[in-house]
């Protein structure tokens, strides 16, 4: 491959995260090159099939096309891949691998590549994702406005200090929402609602509550003040599950999130 040919966003892995970007891209309009190389011909004929992009089976093919390299697979196979390609020499590259530093894809790529890290939504696929960026400090000012507008097609984004972005990955999970819709419509259904009133009643409670927050422009506490009346159901339900220790397991698992993030930057190579 000449030089003139890397025009392409290349993707390294076609795991959940490359194709919630992907949806959310062409749901954009995005049309620009876009490949996507992974170890499994199942994923790549499935992406291909449902996104329209360009496959590429050989690792080092897909990385001669490549203008910026998206790494996209699991934390413990960054270090392994990165040694695969050490040869291929791309010039911009940006890391999705949760708590992975800077200093580490320096070092085991062991070549002058700018690097950035990007923390993206799997909501990116419906276009209202959330990503969180950081970069190398010797970053080119053009290329970090290049990468903040891709990312922005697919939701906001904030650059924020690498020193944050462990807090800021276990934070915004879209995770939290699910989670909390099936432990909130599954305690509705223990107090007699069936499954899909109860899904809706939750849905409402937690989606419709803070899109109201969202877009109104009032206050988190002013709008839990009018939602829990003091001596009503609402602020007793709050008060009840306060005093079983809700914002404290809150914060117990985000600290686990943490943790588990800090290990990630531990674990032996492998791929």
């Amino acid at each position: 491959m000449t030089t003139a040919r890397r025009n392409a966003v290349v993707f390294l892995g076609g795991g959940r995260i490359t194709g919630a970007l992907l949806a959310g891209l062409r749901l954009a309009g995005y049309r620009k090159p876009i490949v996507v190389h992974d170890r499994h011909p199942r994923k790549l004929r499935q992406l291909r099939a449902r996104y329209d992009v360009k496959v590429e089976p050989d690792l080092q093919r897909a990385i001669a096309q490549a203008h910026l390299l998206i790494i996209a697979v699991r934390p413990d196979s960054v270090r392994a891949l990165l040694q695969e390609i050490k040869e291929a020499r791309p010039t911009l590259a940006v890391s999705l691998a949760a708590g992975i530093p800077l200093k580490n894809l320096r070092a085991w790529m062991g070549r002058p590549v700018h690097w950035g890290r990007a923390m993206p939504s799997p909501v990116a696929r419906a276009g209202r994702g959330l990503t969180a960026i950081t970069f190398d400090r010797a970053f080119p000012a053009a290329a970090r406005r290049e990468i903040r507008r891709f990312f922005a097609l697919v939701g906001p984004v904030y650059e924020i200090p690498e020193s944050k972005f462990d807090a800021f990955t276990v934070t915004y999970s879209s995770s939290h929402g699910y989670h909390a819709l099936d432990a909130l419509a599954g305690a509705a259904v223990k107090l007699g609602l069936d499954r899909r009133t109860a899904l809706t009643a939750a849905a409402h409670a937690l989606a419709d509550g803070i899109l109201a927050w969202r877009e109104s422009g009032i206050s988190l506490q002013a709008l839990l003040h009018e939602a829990a009346t003091p001596g009503g159901i609402a602020a007793a339900t709050q008060a009840g599950m306060d005093k079983s220790g809700y914002r404290r397991v809150v914060e117990q698992g985000l600290r686990a999130g943490i943790g588990r993030a800090k290990r990630n930057a531990r674990r032996p190579a492998g791929r």
